[in-house]
């Protein structure tokens, strides 16, 4: 059975995240634990509220190493809403400038919107080749969040519209990512989630 393990860093949706996970098929694990983190098929970053906290969360766990150690050895990562975030190399929320993994070129700045936070269904534009959407009919999915990414070099990205145009997800390599929540997304969040299980 192919062994995936939700990050328990103290942010994020852990048990909505394991169970969308767990209807996939997968045995799922939420745990701080790094050498489980490091030896399952797929991790699972999550993460909600601020890139700050985030981090610090993820620091004090020593998070920031098993993540980049699984991307070396090509073992797959997901990151999910400010999972997504903290992947880029820094993050500006309210003043205040934090470094953030630097595993993605660029950073997570203030949508330009008239209403912020961008909270609710929206649908989002997928390139030709994404492995993550394969399949999925109905591209709405549900986003809470008042910083994106734009520009992502080197990697495909799916964005969505919400006063601007930003990266609603990121494939590369062994790395995806989704600034929406796929275990709040309905069919079409499960659909992702097994496409990202079925390729672990």
């Amino acid at each position: 059975m192919t062994s995936v393990v939700v990050l328990d860093y103290g942010s994020g949706n852990l048990r909505s995240a394991e169970r969308a996970l767990a209807r996939t098929g997968a045995e799922v694990t939420v745990t701080a634990d790094l050498s489980a983190a490091a030896d399952c098929d797929g991790l699972v970053v999550p993460g909600v509220g601020a890139f700050a906290a985030c981090m610090r969360g993820l620091n004090a766990v020593r998070g920031g190493t098993v993540v980049w150690d699984r991307l070396r050895k090509q073992r797959p990562v997901l990151g999910i809403c400010v999972g997504m975030q903290i992947l880029f190399e820094r993050g500006l929320e309210h003043g205040e400038e934090t470094d953030g993994l630097g595993i993605l070129a660029g950073d997570v700045t203030r949508l330009h919107a008239p209403v912020v936070p961008h909270m609710g269904w929206n649908t989002v534009e997928v390139p030709d080749g994404s492995c993550l959407f394969k399949g999925v009919e109905d591209q709405r999915f549900y986003f809470v969040h008042s910083y994106a990414a734009r520009e992502v070099p080197d990697a495909l990205v799916t964005t969505a519209e919400h006063g601007e145009r930003f990266a609603a997800a990121v494939e590369r390599g062994v790395l995806s990512a989704t600034q929406f929540h796929p275990e709040k997304s309905g069919d079409a969040g499960a659909q992702l989630l097994h496409n990202w299980v079925r390729s672990l």
